[in-house]
């Protein structure tokens, strides 16, 4: 499992307050490469990420489902 240094997780926290909510469902979805600090449980940033997504932007939606694909 990859590491990651206080920079890289700050530099993370700071980007999941800017994402949209589409990219946000596009990241869970596909989890792109260099997108993996975002779903890590055992850091800050998992968490930030889910509650951003899911709490304040309200998830998915069928339409933002049906753009992404599959």
């Amino acid at each position: 499992m990859e590491q990651f240094t206080q920079e890289e997780i700050d530099k993370a926290l700071a980007e999941i307050e800017t994402l949209d909510r589409y990219t946000m469902c596009k990241y869970w979805r596909f989890a792109p490469p260099g997108t993996e600090i975002y779903f890590r449980s055992d850091l800050p940033t998992g968490n930030a990420f889910h509650k951003r997504l899911f709490v304040e932007l309200g998830g998915f939606t069928p339409e933002i489902s049906k753009q992404i694909g599959h």
